[in-house]
């Protein structure tokens, strides 16, 4: 009798230790969250799980300015490329039960699709990244030009279709919107319904995610949080996108509660069989820091001796930023929705992931180009510079890459590109290893009419970044 109190109070002694820790746990990543949306870094709702149990849910700041409508867990999110892993089970459904192959070219279920190209690219491309299918979103003036307007799928895949491929399809990674456009135009083709038919039906209505769908800007859609961006400190209502335009690619909403359903249906055979499962996750093509499946990327992290696997994708779409990670071998869950435009997710995703493996992290700080963009934009380049020598030494500022490379384009688009060079400078000398920064800083000077530094500015970007096809083309363009 006395034996079994005391395994019985040291089963009570190790749940209540355990229920500590992720209380714990939770108080740390609402501190974190808290100060990131002080800082004016993140707006909007958080979800994280540990060991597949949800410790921590939130809203943080407003998912309607005007209304002063605060952000919850409920609330609804537009999930730009996220959407990119629910098209890629639907494909690999349709794959398990045999109404199409992965393996064979795309002209097979797309007969309008031209032969030159189509019959070279298979889903399997598509799915990966590897197509050579131009990027339509880089297209120039494309959110100009044709981003507010309504197009049938068909239509729309006519506007790529026909351009040449950037390189043999299978040779490599270069990420595509038009290969997960296509991929929903297959689905329809295949199964003679919407996209947004059958994703509901394979997906939504048997995981019970009723706060989940494909987003209509006509439809009145409760608990639907608003678009902003940032132009330094100031924010705005982001521009109107057409949501034909993402489809396939990028235009659910979902809440992060309802993600917290298609994570754990990951972890079953409610959609998929376990090799079917695996199809999705497999690392296909060396991509960014790590590898791309279908519709995830993965990558390692050090733990201890040991490391880890992550899953994970992150979306980003007018007016919204997005991330999923998970660490299947924990059941381990982050889900960061954002409704002000682009943000540092990956640093709030690296930062919570540790409090959650009980390591160190660095604090949040305040985002250097938030400052400098009304210095530079009100005052001039010499005076946004000056100001950067002052805030660089100042312990409690950081130069974030996304916020500065967005206060260098906001500066170019408002014809300011000298004060625009200035900012992509300082980014360039602060990440020497970016691809993306060398990019942008040769993209300032060729507005500026300098030729000769875009040059060497584009040939240091595909230098450190091979899978920059856009740069290349631009570089074969002014070196003629």
């Amino acid at each position: 009798m006395r034996s079994i109190k005391l395994l019985s109070l040291c089963f009570f002694v190790l749940l209540s230790t355990t229920v500590v820790t992720a209380q714990d746990k939770a108080k740390q990543i609402e501190d974190l969250l808290n100060k990131y949306n002080e800082y004016g870094q993140f707006n909007g709702s958080a979800l994280v799980a540990e060991n597949g149990k949800i410790i921590f849910k939130k809203g943080f700041g407003s998912a309607n300015m005007e209304w002063n409508i605060p952000n919850q867990p409920d609330t609804k999110f537009r999930l730009g490329s996220i959407s990119k892993q629910f098209t890629a089970l639907l494909i690999v459904k349709l794959a398990e039960e045999g109404k199409i192959k992965l393996d064979v070219p795309i002209t097979t279920y797309l007969k309008d699709y031209p032969k030159e190209n189509g019959d070279k690219i298979t889903i399997h491309h598509l799915l990966t990244h590897t197509s050579g299918i131009p990027n339509y979103t880089n297209a120039p003036n494309f959110f100009k030009d044709k981003a507010r307007n309504p197009y049938t799928p068909e239509d729309f895949v006519k506007t790529f279709s026909s351009l040449p491929l950037e390189f043999t399809p299978g040779e490599k990674f270069n990420y595509s919107n038009s290969g997960y456009f296509l991929l929903g135009y297959i689905i329809e083709k295949t199964t003679g319904k919407t996209y947004e038919q059958y994703l509901q039906e394979i997906i939504f209505t048997p995981l019970k995610m009723v706060n989940s769908g494909y987003d209509h800007s006509d439809v009145i859609l409760k608990n639907r949080a608003a678009g902003y961006e940032k132009q330094g400190k100031k924010v705005v209502n982001a521009a109107y996108l057409d949501m034909s335009i993402p489809y396939a690619a990028g235009s659910l909403y979902s809440t992060v509660e309802d993600l917290y359903l298609w994570d754990q249906a990951l972890y079953t055979n409610k959609l998929l069989s376990e090799k079917s499962r695996e199809l999705l996750f497999k690392p296909y093509i060396k991509a960014w820091n790590g590898f791309y499946g279908y519709g995830w990327s993965t990558y390692e992290v050090p733990n201890g001796d040991k490391k880890l696997n992550v899953i994970e994708h992150g979306g980003g779409i007018n007016g919204f930023n997005t991330i999923i990670s998970r660490i299947p071998a924990d059941k381990n869950l982050v889900v960061l929705l954002n409704n002000t435009g682009g943000t540092v997710l990956s640093e709030m995703n690296t930062a919570i992931r540790a409090i959650l493996y009980n390591q160190s992290f660095n604090q949040p700080k305040k985002s250097l180009a938030l400052d400098l963009l009304d210095i530079y934009a009100e005052k001039g380049a010499l005076a946004g510079t000056e100001a950067y020598k002052k805030f660089k030494n100042d312990p409690t500022y950081a130069v974030k890459e996304g916020d500065m490379n967005r206060v260098g384009y906001q500066l170019l688009q408002d014809g300011k590109k000298k004060e625009a060079i200035e900012v992509f400078k300082i980014n360039a000398e602060t990440f020497p290893k970016s691809g993306n920064v060398y990019d942008s800083l040769g993209e300032a000077y060729l507005a500026n009419g300098d030729k000769k530094l875009a040059i060497v500015n584009y040939k240091k970007s595909v230098e450190l970044d091979p899978t920059n096809e856009a740069g290349k083309k631009v570089l074969a363009e002014i070196s003629k």
